[in-house]
């Protein structure tokens, strides 16, 4: 146990290095610990405490919903314009369109451990504001700006890479994409755990979550009106132009009106920020440590919720580019004009929305089901992912519903952020369980789009063979991982009993404890959200 004295609040950081620091040095102190002491010396209402709520909501949820839907709809607008002449605009040949797919994860992998030191180390809100606004100036340059000078004359448009006429040139500009997009969901992720309780979380992350199902509506419909576009450019670069410049105008916004932590937020009175933190200290993981620990690092690694997540993330992605860059090519390939190509995405898009704000609702609503919704959305996806499978080919309308299903996989990925967001405290151990979390989304990310063979076209059977053994990866990891935290809350409360701690006790100083960036394996009084 660790030697902790509530008073003075001393004691080892961590009983598993002996050889860390005091909790009560200034690197183990939250940013927001000043705030957290004068909470606790004061009284904070119920109706004070949602006057706040309601403030950060109408902050933070309109931000977050546009910035996501943009990001959504930017790495996935290969998918819109491969059907207006992408590959023969920019001389794509065998593979090499899937390559464009994996090759965007390449870079969010490389990018993905840079980006959550500079999410931890910087303020929060400004480092996704400029990524934004880089990956807009990166959108503009993907059509071939000579191209675009020369046909629009009139127009000022940004030149930031090289032109975009083969496929070195998208190629580099996909990676660069991926490089700057990587901060957004982790960077949301790390927002929520520092304004919102972790009762709160599940539906403030669907409500920017379910822009996928949003953008893949939006998107099909911007990608039904470029198809009737009968002049000026190639129709495939209207994509990007369109998309490019939204990002650019999202990213001034952020900028401007993105908070980075609850101590700094202009938006908020001083009371309001007080009450702000006094809210969120309950998580018992405290608000933002922006001290990057050891300790913290090497306990990431043996921490057994660190790779079930990661084989999660793995499971859940290699299917996700039939969803993303290789849903038109597929519906094309049912025997549908290119025009329907776009417009049969809606359903798709509307199911992803329905499951992931429904998904959100319900994990609020009612404690400790996130694990069974996981459950639930993964096994609706593998009864399509098995009708792709199985379904004859000339059954076109049962196999496009069997793709529509295949949609409830936002909802069963999202929860799993969940699981970083609500249960790992530590802010170093946050972070670094997030980026190898989002490592498996990487490289089910790269490998999924490789099962899509240029030679199967327009059938793709070994990709949705894929995509089934995907899904079931990840429901047996998923019921892996509930049991292992169910397991750890009842030894958890039998210690309580046995020790004759009462809740309230234990509750005080597990609170501190977070206050201090204790992990929630050193936390005995950390308790994880099922």
């Amino acid at each position: 146990m660790v030697d902790y004295d509530k008073d003075n609040v001393r004691g080892q950081v961590s009983p598993h290095f002996p050889g860390s620091a005091a909790s009560d040095r200034s690197s183990d102190l939250d940013d927001n610990y000043d705030l957290y002491k004068k909470a606790g010396a004061t009284d904070i209402t119920a109706e004070e405490a949602k006057k706040v709520l309601r403030k950060i909501d109408l902050r933070l949820v309109p931000l977050r919903f546009v910035i996501y839907l943009i990001q959504y709809l930017d790495k996935n607008g290969i998918n819109y314009a491969s059907v207006y002449g992408l590959q023969k605009g920019t001389h794509l040949r065998g593979q090499q369109y899937s390559w464009l797919s994996s090759i965007y994860y390449f870079g969010y992998l490389i990018s993905q451990y840079p980006s959550g030191y500079l999410l931890q180390r910087l303020p929060t809100g400004k480092v996704i504001g400029v990524t934004c606004v880089l990956w807009g100036v990166i959108l503009l340059s993907m059509p071939d700006q000579t191209h675009v000078e020369r046909r629009l004359a009139t127009l000022t448009l940004p030149v930031a890479t090289p032109a975009c006429h083969n496929f070195a040139g998208i190629a580099v500009n996909r990676f660069l994409l991926g490089v700057v997009e990587a901060a957004v969901n982790p960077g949301f992720m790390l927002i929520m755990s520092m304004f919102y309780t972790s009762a709160e979380q599940p539906l403030r992350l669907e409500s920017y979550y379910c822009t996928n199902g949003i953008a893949t509506m939006f998107g099909g419909l911007i990608g039904y009106a470029v198809g009737h576009i009968t002049t000026g450019l190639p129709r495939w670069m209207y994509v990007f132009l369109i998309f490019g410049s939204c990002s650019l105008a999202a990213g001034i916004w952020a900028l401007l009106m993105l908070p980075d932590q609850p101590a700094t937020s202009r938006f908020l009175t001083e009371r309001e920020r007080t009450v702000a933190v006094g809210r969120v200290a309950a998580n018992l993981q405290g608000v933002k440590n922006h001290h990057f620990k050891k300790y913290q690092a090497i306990q990431t690694l043996y921490d057994q919720k660190t790779w079930i997540l990661f084989i999660m993330a793995i499971g859940a992605q290699v299917p996700n580019s039939a969803i993303t860059s290789f849903t038109s090519l597929i519906i094309k390939g049912f025997g549908v004009s290119t025009l329907g190509t776009q417009y049969l995405q809606i359903p798709g898009g509307a199911i992803q929305f329905a499951a992931l704000l429904g998904g959100g609702i319900a994990c609020s609503r009612w404690p400790n089901i996130r694990c069974a919704t996981m459950i639930f959305a993964n096994m609706v996806c593998i009864v399509g992912a098995a009708m792709l499978v199985a379904v004859p080919e000339n059954q076109k309308w049962a196999r496009l519903v069997g793709l529509w299903l295949c949609f409830f996989q936002g909802l069963g990925f999202s929860m799993s952020l969940t699981m970083v967001s609500s249960n790992v405290a530590g802010y170093t151990k946050k972070q670094l369980t997030a980026a190898i979390l989002f490592t498996g989304y990487c490289v089910g990310n790269i490998i999924g789009p490789q099962t899509f063979r240029a030679s199967e076209a327009p059938h793709y059977h070994s990709a949705y063979i894929a995509m089934l053994v995907g899904y079931t990866v990840k429901l047996f990891m998923v019921v892996v991982l509930y049991f292992y935290m169910w397991s750890v809350n009842k030894k958890r409360d039998r210690e309580v009993l046995a020790a004759g701690l009462t809740a309230e006790d234990q509750g005080r100083e597990a609170i501190e404890r977070g206050m201090h960036d204790m992990t929630e394996l050193d936390n005995k009084g950390f308790r994880y959200s099922l």
